[in-house]
């Protein structure tokens, strides 16, 4: 059911690879197109070297198609900025294609990767996320689409959110706790089919890193993050709030009731 205040809302999910936003804010997501919000999901690499049975171009093949049938289960759009996987720098040219999604989405709520992770792909993808949500705005900074159809500048910087980083710690495995958690209980099960969707991803952990029971993977991180708030599942977020970002929790207005802070 949808809610007046959420109705033309417009959320966008920003993750490194396939899967990044299915594991880190799908539940989140879940609740706020439940309530109206347009929702929208990107990434910047199409996960092409995910795969020890197909060459790259075949993994991306196959990793932007599950993407794509993940997003549409919360009826969201999904766009690749076609990246490679390790190819994602924190560069000029980075800066102006990802700038370029922030203004086709024009969003008004951005989630991106913890500033720190395991892998520097979630690191320079959330700095790039950053960077985008305060450029988007400036008028005179061109994208690399400028040109007649390149997409206009926002009208304000977005509110932006970090996702907790895998396994939530940091380079030396120290915790990194999240001020806010989000009740995911009634939208574990679209997360868990969105994350279903990755099979691909599932045979490349099993093989490449002895992971298996991805979607009970999850499950467990989420019940994790839920005992924080004495919920079953829980998705657990920092806000930005540097010079020039909003302060209001719009995450909390628009999800009241399940969002709780923590100090």
């Amino acid at each position: 059911m949808g809610d007046a205040g959420a109705v033309g809302v417009k959320v966008l999910a920003v993750g490194a690879h396939p899967d990044d936003v299915e594991f880190t804010c799908a539940g989140t997501l879940g609740l706020l197109a439940k309530r109206g919000c347009t929702v929208a999901i990107a990434t910047l690499s199409s996960g092409d070297l995910g795969s020890v049975e197909w060459p790259a171009p075949k993994t991306a093949e196959i990793r932007r198609r599950e993407a794509a049938n993940a997003a549409a289960l919360l009826g969201a759009s999904y766009r690749c900025l076609e990246f490679h996987d390790f190819g994602i720098y924190l560069d000029d040219e980075a800066n102006r294609r990802v700038t370029e999604l922030l203004r086709a989405v024009q969003p008004d709520l951005v989630f991106a990767p913890s500033p720190q992770d395991y892998m520097a792909d979630h690191e320079n993808t959330s700095a790039l996320v950053r960077n985008a949500c305060f450029y988007a705005s400036v008028p005179h900074y061109l994208t690399c689409t400028d040109s007649p159809a390149a997409s206009p500048p926002m009208t304000r910087v977005p509110a932006l959110y970090y996702c907790d980083p895998v396994e939530g710690k940091d380079w030396f495995g120290r915790p990194i706790l999240p001020s806010l958690v989000v009740d995911i209980s009634e939208t574990i099960e679209i997360k868990s089919q969105m994350l279903a969707c990755h099979e691909s991803q599932r045979n490349w952990l099993r093989r490449q890193h002895g992971v298996d029971q991805y979607i009970e993977e999850m499950k467990l991180w989420a019940a994790d993050r839920g005992r924080l708030i004495g919920r079953p599942f829980g998705e657990g977020f920092r806000q930005h709030l540097g010079h020039a970002y909003p302060h209001e929790n719009i995450l909390s207005r628009l999800l009241e009731g399940w969002v709780h802070k923590r100090q």
